[in-house]
């Protein structure tokens, strides 16, 4: 988004001159609000404006607004300031009307009155409780339990809002609502065009015309069991150099999706609207057609396929000695999962990895063993964190939620993979081509300062001074492995980093310790990979499909624009797995569950389980027969009188009293005792009212306390 406004280097940075922007508009101007910037600001375009450059507007509303603007909506702003150097520059305004109110759409359930019409129950759980009436002339004809969008018509300060249907999405009872609701609450492009689609049928397999043949390579794709498409391909073998004793030849292969997906193209555009593919436990939402994803792009076994490899030199202490890339026609030998590669590694091979182990998966493996010596010596982030993986039924319901188990099978392919990134970026600097970097800037000062103030609080001391490295944490995080606080501790490290994005400025990848760094290995569903492919086809001359070189404006949106679509498909999964284990437990209500707190506020307490990783809200009314106050440096809720006290990072027992399953909500209560904090004089709590007990139609609303 061009416009972006630069009121903090993680807001972004705006493309005009904030003192000369002024100059150029009125006092007062109408504006549309065109999204929020990562602070959640809003952010603003003169309607007016005629240049492709606008300036960047942070829109400040009055909190007696009952209805504020939101994003699509026009409004009459006022110039209030320009922000200072620390503020980068950003011109802040202030809304004084809003002229028209886009038409808010609403995702829900359909629940029928007998006299026509009904209601909508939304599925957000922000607005849970929060019903809205649809007439008998507005429902399109949904039906009672309906997974349902509308539109608001009307609002009222007294009574519910009004609306009408616009689309109706289905049985909220079947196997992929949980998916389908995240699709549509987030705006995901889910459905392909007839013109994307129509290209996608008219393309031809590539030939071996301007390509190497490495067809007698025997490149083998390892992925996860249940994969679909298969973008990267690996092969590793000693080098015969006696100059490079102990040393290896690495050939990594990833899918030419730049063969077949041209610039301008509908498939092109396509691609860069949905920016990602998308994977829900019981989908996936492509970025390509399947024609293109599962078919001529996947490197599946016997058939030839068009890719774009490096082939890298890396001594035994596994340090890159040299690279090239090479447009090819490979036919992988094999198609092996993480675990059969793992087992076969272990001695319980099967007949197919029988005939790989010496010639292909050994070589491999030796090869990961240096290429973990470079990665020890340089210090990456070492994060422990467990990856949940929901198991569903042939209904698409949860029948498990298991912890998959880290592999070294997982690592050499990360290792590979991450080589193979770094070799792109060098290659494209070096031949002065612009480039979409994978950037990951170091922890803010805020950041960094809160977390500092957290593990105090444990009796943790983090250094101050010096430059911030990821050594720090890990040396905090490797002290503490054994200890109870482990699991806390890696989650508190994890919130105090930057947002990862894409940008064609350079400033590193903070977190894998490297200086240059671009996403090349996964086209297939990432289009800042394909923007890569294309920058190498042009700046090796390996062909003609690379299109003109993208301008460093143009370049700066679609980083925007990707990173956008990228934190979007993170909230979407998310949210799909948080109403899919919310459905899991609903027949659970009463049962007792081991977790641990994951945020305290002032309303109460999130405790996520110890199994399935699921969230749910415990309201700070009923913890006990006392007042509780927030105590922020500490992360603790403080009983007033008792010292009993609740605290980040805390285990405890507790009940589950409600379930929301298609918002996704759990609310408990606790059952263990607290520990004892000394209350500190003064402050003022949350009384629990009489035993009291927060109703469905609160649950949603201490929700947002998160």
């Amino acid at each position: 988004m061009e416009i972006m406004a630069r009121k903090s280097r993680e807001a972004g940075k705006a493309t005009a001159d904030s003192g000369g922007a002024v100059a150029r508009l009125p006092p007062v101007f109408p504006a549309e609000i065109i999204g929020r910037d990562k602070d959640g600001d809003l952010i603003a375009r003169p309607l007016d404006w005629t240049d492709d450059e606008a300036p960047g507007l942070i829109v400040h509303t009055s909190r007696r607004d009952r209805f504020p603007p939101g994003i699509g909506d026009h409004v009459i702003l006022k110039i209030d300031r320009i922000g200072n150097a620390r503020d980068f520059g950003a011109i802040h305004a202030r809304v004084l009307k809003t002229l028209a109110k886009r038409p808010q759409q609403v995702i829900g359930v359909f629940r029928a009155h007998g006299g026509g019409g009904g209601r909508l129950l939304p599925v957000d759980k922000k607005a849970l409780g929060r019903e809205i009436t649809i007439g008998p002339n507005d429902t399109d004809g949904a039906e009672d339990g309906e997974l349902i969008a509308v539109e608001t018509i009307r609002e009222s300060r007294l009574g519910l809002k009004t609306a009408r249907v616009v689309e109706r999405l289905g049985d909220v009872s079947s196997e992929k609502a949980a998916s389908l609701i995240a699709i549509h609450m987030h705006g995901i492009p889910h459905v392909f065009p007839d013109a994307v689609l129509a290209e996608a049928e008219a393309v031809r397999p590539a030939t071996l015309k301007g390509r190497e043949d490495w067809r007698d390579l025997p490149l083998i794709t390892i992925d996860p069991a249940d994969a679909k498409d298969h973008d990267d391909a690996v092969h590793a073998a000693s080098d015969e150099d006696p100059r490079n004793p102990g040393g290896f030849v690495l050939s990594i292969a990833i899918a030419d999706v730049a063969a077949y997906v041209t610039p301008g193209s509908a498939l092109d555009d396509e691609a860069l609207t949905r920016g990602n593919s998308v994977y829900f436990p019981d989908r996936v939402v492509p970025m390509l057609p399947e024609r293109i994803s599962n078919d001529l792009c996947s490197l599946v076994p016997a058939k030839d396929r068009p890719a774009i490899a490096v082939r890298a030199v890396i001594g035994a202490d596994g340090r890159k000695r040299s690279h090239g890339f090479h447009r090819i026609v490979m036919r992988s030998h094999a198609k092996l999962s993480y675990e059969r590669a793992q087992a076969a590694i272990d001695g319980h091979a099967d007949e197919e990895t029988a005939l790989l182990l010496d010639a292909v998966l050994r070589p491999l493996w030796a090869a990961y063993a240096a290429l973990r010596k470079e990665r020890t010596s340089r210090e990456p982030l070492d994060l422990e964190l467990p990856e949940r993986k929901l198991v569903l039924d042939a209904e698409g319901k949860v029948v498990d939620v298991i912890i998959r188990e880290r592999l070294d099978a997982h690592r050499l392919i990360e290792e590979m993979m991450i080589l193979a990134n770094v070799c792109a970026a060098e290659t494209l600097i070096d031949n002065k081509q612009g480039l979409l970097f994978r950037i990951h800037d170091e922890p803010s000062l805020a950041k960094m300062e809160g977390l500092r103030a957290f593990l105090k609080t444990l009796d943790i001391d983090l250094p101050k001074g010096g430059a911030v490295r990821p050594a720090l944490f890990n040396r905090t995080l490797t002290r503490l492995a054994e200890s109870d606080h482990a699991p806390l501790i890696n989650e508190m490290v994890l919130r105090s980093q930057s947002q990862a994005e894409y940008a064609p400025e350079n400033i590193g990848h903070f977190g894998l310790n490297l200086r240059k760094y671009a996403h090349f290995t996964s086209p297939i569903r990432r289009y800042s990979d394909l923007v890569v492919h294309r920058a190498l086809i042009r700046a090796l001359d390996l062909g003609k499909d690379g299109g003109p070189e993208t301008g460093l404006d143009r370049m700066r949106q679609i980083g925007q624009l990707i990173s956008a679509t990228e934190r979007r498909a993170m909230l979407a999964e998310r949210d799909t797995y948080d109403r899919l284990v919310a459905a899991h437990l609903k027949d659970q209500i009463g049962a007792t569950f081991a977790g641990r707190v994951s945020g305290v506020t002032r309303a109460g307490l999130f405790v996520k389980l110890t199994k399935t990783g699921a969230d749910g809200f415990v309201p700070a009314a009923t913890l006990g027969a006392d007042f509780y106050y927030h105590d922020e440096a500490a992360q603790a809720l403080i009983g007033q009188r008792t010292g009993e006290a609740f605290r980040l990072g805390d285990t405890v027992d507790v009940r589950l009293a409600e379930a929301a399953p298609f918002a996704g909500a759990l609310r408990f209560e606790i059952l263990s005792k607290g520990r004892y904090m000394k209350p500190a004089a003064g402050k003022r709590g949350m009384r629990r009212r009489g035993g009291e007990t927060p109703s469905y139609r609160k649950l949603g609303r201490q929700s947002r306390g998160r």
